[in-house]
């Protein structure tokens, strides 16, 4: 996304300010006194993905949203980090420079993951931060797709045509439509047109192939079943991409972790219901 020429119309702009913290040039979102709460996206997303709850929140909390590397207006260095641990050691360090102290963790889908490295790996000095897991994606894809995908995601990132031939054609709108519907989210119109603008935007789409490319959690398992992070996790039964009874599952293996299930929202819960999800942030201890 191009700073000057997107960012003037992206939500919350006038909050927007760019951070360089080695390797990554950052985009961040900042606003309001109180709290911090740190929100993470998952894959493919961006800080338009928490615009209602920020709104709200920003009352009584001091938010904080930054689009991860690669993505949105997040310009990624030039080593291509991306993966599960360097993103938790970049975001860190982001923390540690900008002087933040999250309380609370608001994260969605692979962003999840990412807070929990987090938490258990590197924001340790000022007490434990709590966790909001919406729809986390705490698994590999399974048998011959969990080996075959992150090399296929590689080779398509790293080649130069992909995000040419992912953008490419006019009806970037029905792409987000068609794209959103399959995880089992129905979202606001203007949220919709958010995402379409960045299925348009090569760079962006490249970003997202090469966090998918690094993505592995085979280390991560051994992390969540010795956690003692406090973590919320929220599914919604009609999610699509991350199968409910998988992350149900895995909760079981989670020592210091509460699970609840939602009928009629799908991935994207927190887009489709970002006031109960607002209530659900100033509920957690």
């Amino acid at each position: 996304m191009d700073w000057q020429r997107d960012l003037p119309t992206w939500p919350h702009h006038t909050w927007s300010k760019r951070v360089v913290c080695a390797p990554h040039r950052w985009h961040v979102q900042e606003h309001g006194e109180g709290p911090t709460l740190l929100f993470l996206h998952g894959a493919g997303a961006s800080t338009h993905s928490w615009n209602a709850m920020m709104t709200n929140l920003a009352k009584d909390h001091h938010v904080v949203a930054i689009d991860l590397p690669g993505h949105g207006f997040t310009v990624m260095g030039a080593n291509n980090r991306s993966g599960l641990e360097t993103m938790a050691e970049d975001i860190a360090a982001l923390c540690t420079q900008e002087n933040w102290q999250p309380t609370k963790i608001v994260a969605h889908s692979a962003g999840a993951a990412i807070a929990l490295q987090l938490c258990e790996k590197h924001l340790t000095t000022h007490g434990k931060p709590s966790i909001l897991a919406i729809n986390p994606a705490f698994s590999d894809f399974d048998g011959l797709a969990g080996i075959l995908f992150p090399i296929i995601a590689k080779s398509l990132a790293v080649n130069p045509l992909t995000p040419w031939l992912f953008t490419r054609g006019p009806d970037a709108l029905a792409r987000a439509q068609r794209l959103i519907a399959s995880t089992g989210s129905t979202i606001p119109a203007e949220q919709l047109a958010l995402y379409a603008r960045l299925l348009k935007n090569r760079r962006h789409v490249q970003g997202a192939l090469f966090m998918m490319a690094q993505w592995s959690l085979r280390d991560f398992k051994r992390c969540m079943s010795k956690s003692q992070t406090p973590i919320e996790i929220i599914v919604g039964l009609n999610d699509r991409a991350v199968p409910p009874e998988t992350t149900a599952s895995l909760q079981k293996t989670m020592p210091n972790s509460n699970l609840t299930k939602l009928a009629d929202l799908g991935h994207l819960a927190h887009e489709e219901a970002p006031d109960l999800f607002v209530s659900r942030v100033r509920s957690m201890g």
